[in-house]
């Protein structure tokens, strides 16, 4: 079963930026990114080092933990360069009018 559930309002998203959310309904924060206007989100903890990837660095579709400079490709969670190896978990995004949702699977 998916659920669509809200993360954040769209223009409080720069271009570029990152957000982490708290969502209802489930013990994990996620981290909603804007790029090149499209919305994605991601588990909020780097898979190597169990660190907030918000407070790393995102170039492109790439986000870099801020522990050990490993990185992920924010669209498809693939580990993309060391110490990362083990791929974050990704959740497809719905935008409607200034809302964004993730759909959650069960």
């Amino acid at each position: 079963m998916v659920e669509k559930v809200f993360l954040c309002r769209n223009s409080e998203l720069k271009e570029s930026a990152m957000r982490q959310v708290a969502v209802a309904g489930i013990d994990a924060s996620l981290v909603v990114y804007k790029v090149k206007g499209k919305v994605y989100a991601t588990d909020a903890l780097c898979t190597h080092g169990k660190v907030a990837l918000r407070e790393g660095d995102l170039e492109g579709t790439t986000i870099y933990c801020p522990l050990h400079g490993g990185g992920f490709d924010v669209c498809t969670g693939k580990a993309v360069s060391p110490p990362c190896t083990v791929p974050l978990k990704t959740y497809s995004t719905v935008v409607e009018g200034d809302d964004i949702f993730g759909l959650l699977e069960d």
